[in-house]
C-alpha cells in the first residue's frame, strides 16, 4: 500500500507508517532541510520542497500513481498554547484545509491528519470535519505518545478516516513504562560543566536548586527551559520526558565527584524520545532514521516538529490491519553504564 505525507517534516511520522507496512512514495514540506532529511530516509519517494496553499494539489508531483493513504501534519504553531502571546497567523491555521485538493483528486481510501489538541478550538475545525465526513467515516482521537511505548508525554489529535468502515479505536500498548532515563547515553558520553561555574543565569541555577531541594543531593534529574507548567522548571528521570519542542529545551543535571554538573540532551537522545531507533520495515529489514542535514538547532527542530514514530505506527496499523508490532526493547533502551542508568523493575528503580 502506497502513502504520501504532506507537511511531512523530516519524516518522523512516515518512519512509523513505514514500520506498519505503508510504502511512502511522496512527501512535501516547505522547509528545505526537512525535505532533504525526508529524502535521505525515504530514497524511493518523490519529495517536493513547497509551501502548500488552498490551490496546491497532486500536480506538484510528477509520478504519484495510486495513493492508498494520505498522511498530513498541517502547521500547528498557531493552534498550540506554546506560541504564547504571539499574533495569530490565520494562514497557518487554515493549513488543515490545504489537504482537500489532494484528497478529492487522489481519492485515497484512508487519511490521517495530526495536529496539537487545541486544533479542536480553531474556528474552521467543525467545517473541515463536516467536509471530510462527506467522504470518510471518521474517528477523532487524542493520543499520548507515552501510551505507545515512547519515553515522552506528547499528546496530539489524530483525525483518522476510512471510506469503507469507521476506524477502530487505537489501543495503547500495554507494557512497562518508558521513562526519561531510558533515552540517556552512558554517563560521561558528552562533556558536562559544573552547575556553579560562575557563568550560569540565575534562572538556570534556580531550576537546578529546586530539583535538588525536592530530590536531595546526588540524584540526577532534568531541568526544563521554555515552559510555564508551574512545575519549577525541572523533572524527574523516572517519568516520561515532557513534550519535546523545536527548541533546545532539556538539560541533564548529573552528580560527578559529589558536585552537580549540567549538559544539554543531545540529538541521539532526543531521537530516542521520538521513538526513532533501529526500526524494521515490513520486510523485516533494519531501517535507520538519519539526521545528517543542518545544524544542531535544525536537527532539534526537525524532531520537535515530528510525529512520534510508534504512535503513527499504531495509527496506520489500526487502519490497514496488523503491522503494528512492538519495537524491540534493546532498540529503545541504549546500553550504558554509570549511575544515570536506571532499570525499571516492578515499582522499584534499580541502579546499575
Amino acid at each position: 500500500m502506497r502513502g504520501m505525507d504532506l507537511f511531512s517534516g523530516g519524516g518522523c511520522g512516515s518512519a512509523g507508517a513505514r514500520h506498519a507496512g505503508l510504502t511512502m512514495v511522496a512527501a512535501a514540506d516547505a522547509w528545505d532541510i526537512a525535505a532533504r532529511t525526508y529524502q535521505d530516509n525515504f530514497k524511493e519517494a518523490e519529495v517536493v520542497t513547497a509551501r502548500l496553499t488552498d490551490s496546491s494539489g497532486p500536480e506538484l508531483f510528477s509520478r504519484l500513481g495510486k495513493i492508498d493513504m494520505l498522511i498530513a501534519s498541517p502547521e500547528c504553531t498557531h493552534h498550540s498554547i506554546a506560541r504564547g502571546n504571539k499574533p495569530v497567523d490565520e494562514e497557518s491555521r487554515r493549513s488543515g484545509w490545504y489537504v482537500m485538493n489532494f484528497i478529492r483528486k487522489l481519492d485515497p481510501r484512508w487519511i490521517v491528519l495530526e495536529n496539537v489538541t487545541p486544533m479542536r478550538h480553531w474556528s474552521g475545525f467543525d467545517h473541515l470535519i463536516t467536509e471530510l465526513k462527506k467522504i470518510y467515516k471518521l474517528r477523532i482521537e487524542p493520543l499520548d505518545a507515552a501510551d505507545f511505548g515512547t519515553p515522552q508525554n506528547r499528546k496530539r489529535l489524530f483525525i483518522m478516516g476510512d471510506k469503507l468502515a469507521t476506524p477502530s479505536l487505537v489501543k495503547p500498548i500495554i507494557r512497562s513504562e518508558r521513562d526519561a532515563s531510558s533515552i540517556l547515553d552512558r554517563a560521561g558520553a558528552y562533556a558536562a560543566e559544573p552547575v556553579y561555574n560562575g557563568k550560569r543565569a540565575a534562572s538556570t541555577i534556580g531550576r537546578v536548586e529546586r530539583g535538588i531541594a525536592e530530590l536531595g543531593r546526588k540524584k540526577d534529574f532534568l531541568i526544563v527551559y521554555y515552559g510555564s507548567d508551574r512545575a519549577g522548571g525541572w523533572q524527574r528521570l523516572d517519568r516520561p520526558l515532557r513534550t519535546l519542542t523545536t527548541l533546545d529545551r532539556f538539560g541533564l543535571v548529573q552528580w560527578i565527584d559529589g558536585e552537580p554538573t549540567l549538559r544539554m540532551l543531545q540529538v541521539p537522545e532526543l531521537k530516542r524520545a521520538m521513538g526513532l531507533t533501529h526500526l524494521k520495515d515490513h520486510h523485516g529489514e533494519g531501517v535507520k532514521f538519519g539526521l545528517e542535514n543542518g545544524t544542531r538547532r535544525d536537527k532539534i527542530k526537525v524532531l520537535g516538529n515530528g510525529v512520534c514514530a510508534p504512535v503513527m505506527r499504531a495509527v496506520v496499523g489500526s487502519l490497514i490491519g496488523g503491522g503494528a508490532s512492538d519495537l524491540l526493547e534493546e532498540d529503545l533502551r541504549p546500553r550504558r553504564t554509570g549511575k544515570t542508568a536506571v532499570r525499571r523493575s516492578g515499582k522499584k528503580s534499580v541502579r546499575h
